[in-house]
């Protein structure tokens, strides 16, 4: 499956990196332009290519939005993301650190608004990029010890197909429910934003 990343940023790069590790191909988008991303895609190597944001939404079988949450409204053509499998990665904040308020709604439910044809899924935005870089092929993360990734969305089809991308990065895939409740969880000022849980520490969460 060939993953579209737009924002390349430095969790956008780690996220590009472990997926070739995992032998997954990425497309890699930004603002600036695929002129600018000749240097990641040279050290990806033949699994990488960079295409400019449309382009890779046009041509990526799942795309992930890595873009700070005030980019995401226009970035693109709602048409070019119908029946996609669209990742919502992004963090809402309204100042260094403080979450925004959305007055009971989820910052995922915008999203979903934005591009109402789009198969959306909330999920790899809960982990610090330098844990996300190392955390899957840690060998005291195996096993039991595997931290948990999210995923919330109201398309169960849509949810699995994260949840086995999460599975080969070596994370445990933990469905927190529905794109409206499940996406506050994970959100800034939600509990499991930048909280590093195991799998039963997730689970356990989750039923309590």
């Amino acid at each position: 499956m060939q993953t579209g990343i737009i924002g390349t940023g430095r969790i956008g790069t780690v996220l590009a990196r472990i997926l070739v590790a995992a032998g997954h191909e990425v497309l890699l988008a930004n603002a600036r332009g695929p002129q600018t991303l000749g240097p990641l895609v040279a050290e990806l190597g033949p699994a990488a290519s960079a295409a400019h944001p449309a382009e890779a939404a046009g041509q990526a079988e799942l795309l992930v939005l890595m873009v700070p949450f005030d980019s995401v409204r226009g970035l693109l053509p709602p048409e070019s993301v119908r029946d996609t499998l669209l990742v919502d990665a992004t963090n809402a904040f309204s100042g260094p650190g403080a979450p925004r308020d959305f007055g009971g709604r989820g910052s995922s439910d915008l999203v979903a608004a934005w591009y109402p044809q789009a198969r959306l899924v909330k999920s790899l935005n809960t982990m610090h990029f330098e844990t996300l870089a190392v955390a899957g092929t840690a060998p005291d993360r195996a096993g039991p010890n595997r931290l948990a990734h999210f995923v919330a969305g109201d398309d169960t089809k849509a949810k699995e197909i994260v949840a086995g991308i999460i599975t080969d990065l070596g994370f445990a895939p933990v469905d927190t429910g529905p794109l409206h409740s499940g996406g506050i969880l994970q959100q800034p000022g939600g509990p499991l934003f930048n909280r590093p849980l195991t799998e039963a520490q997730a689970l356990a969460w989750i039923s309590h």
